[in-house]
């Protein structure tokens, strides 16, 4: 009598995750070795940030915003919807609402 092999499944790769938390704590350092310092900004960035908005308002265009988070670096596309001076935010068509001060870049799109 022949017989046939039978896979243990996922038995077999047990021993490699055999310490527990191990997946969590790699998950962790890798988000953590994935931060940056937040970078310094010339008066003249934010000149050409002004510039970039005012004629992004004037226009109605899809602006492309990269801004620092948490230490993180991300992006977000959409029309400046207000200039929330008061707050020093700006708001997108999206409902973002972004701080001024985060911002890295903007381009229009």
């Amino acid at each position: 009598m022949l017989r046939t092999y039978q896979d243990r499944g996922i038995v077999k790769w047990s021993a490699f995750d055999a310490l527990n938390g191990f997946n969590s704590m790699l998950k962790e350092m890798k988000y953590r070795l994935g931060k940056i310092n937040k970078p310094i900004l010339s008066s003249d960035d934010f000149e050409k940030f002004n510039l970039v908005l005012k004629e992004a308002l004037f226009e109605e265009a899809e602006i492309a915003i990269k801004y620092y988070e948490n230490g993180y670096s991300k992006t977000t596309f959409g029309k400046v919807d207000k200039l929330d001076f008061n707050e020093k935010k700006i708001i997108l068509t999206t409902k973002e609402r972004i701080n001024a001060f985060d911002v890295l870049q903007i381009d229009i799109a």
